[in-house]
């Protein structure tokens, strides 16, 4: 049985993503910073920060010890905070950076460890359209999803000759937590600048996901694919 991590879990796009490869047949090790939502006989809970090294080095360890290797990572965990650039306290920079760009990291760099031995394993890391569209009130969340673009794309190289792929999703706004605190004006503006103009939903970004995951996707590595027409 091939292994999938993925995290955040606990809901919204993380847990869609856990069920759906749990519905094809996957192990699936998630991890949150609360209690599992999910109850299946191949699913695995981890409860931890993903910008915590020591516990990410502790997950990726068990893992390796019950499982021997994983296949495949999503690194879905994310945070995002809508304010003016003038009125963004460093807290939450921190807290924005923290999460998006180093728990991305971390778990690339212990994952990649595990599929050494795979010779097919791949890495999906999740950025945002907010970045190509340089939207205003989203500085620090663009600027850290700017960073995990640029981490894919080098460690798609770094990792290739291991038969990794490194590759990124860029999901158009979905009805999940990340945006419920948005203004519906905010929101009716930004899908009017994608060129299919409607909310994006969790089946989209499962069918690019799936591509990604594909035996015969092993030649692409270090893309970004933004969903909704936006470039």
């Amino acid at each position: 049985m091939k292994t999938i991590v993925i995290t955040g879990t606990r809901k919204g796009i993380g847990q869609a993503l856990a069920q759906h490869y749990l519905g094809e047949g996957w192990r699936v090790a998630g991890c949150s910073r609360g209690e599992a939502s999910i109850k299946h006989v191949n699913y695995r809970h981890f409860e931890l920060d993903v910008s915590d090294e020591n516990a990410v080095v502790a997950m990726a360890r068990t893992l390796h010890s019950d499982y021997g290797q994983v296949e495949a990572l999503l690194n879905n965990a994310g945070i995002a905070s809508m304010n003016h650039a003038l009125l963004t306290p460093a807290s939450t920079v921190n807290r924005i950076l923290q999460t998006n760009v180093l728990g991305t990291f971390l778990f690339c760099r212990e994952m990649a460890k595990l599929m050494r031995r795979t010779k097919t394993g791949r890495i999906v890391n999740f950025t945002t359209v907010a970045h190509p569209l340089n939207l205003e009130g989203e500085a620090i969340y663009a600027a850290s999803k700017a960073a995990v673009e640029s981490l894919t794309r080098i460690l798609a190289r770094e990792l290739a000759e291991l038969r990794i792929t490194v590759n990124a999703i860029g999901p158009t706004p979905i009805e999940t937590d990340l945006i419920r605190g948005v203004p519906q004006a905010k929101m009716d503006a930004l899908i009017a600048r994608q060129a299919i103009q409607r909310l994006g939903e969790v089946r989209d970004v499962i069918n690019a996901v799936d591509f990604y995951l594909r035996e015969e996707s092993n030649f692409i590595t270090g893309q970004v694919l933004y969903l909704g027409g936006v470039c």
